[in-house]
């Protein structure tokens, strides 16, 4: 099973914010996943972030893999591989 970090989309039309969840990569954008580690909200000014590091690190040292978009917010919350 290929494990992801990714965006799971909230919010209304023209208002959306982020869960940040890990999901096998095979599920839907919006369905089902294992654990959500925390939350984007890119409507601010400046983006708001929110993410657990504990769980980060241990999906990351467990083998799953972050999206992109996910990879970047890590980076600014200081979250490295």
């Amino acid at each position: 099973m290929a494990v992801k970090i990714r965006l799971r989309r909230m919010g209304q039309k023209k208002a959306p914010f982020y869960r940040i969840i890990v999901a096998d990569s095979r599920s839907p954008r919006d369905g089902r996943f294992i654990e959500e580690i925390g939350t984007y909200d890119p409507t601010k000014d400046p983006s708001e972030y929110h993410v657990n590091e504990e769980l980060a690190k241990k999906w990351l040292s467990n083998g799953a893999q972050p999206t992109e978009t996910v990879s970047k917010i890590f980076k600014l919350a200081g979250i490295e591989k």
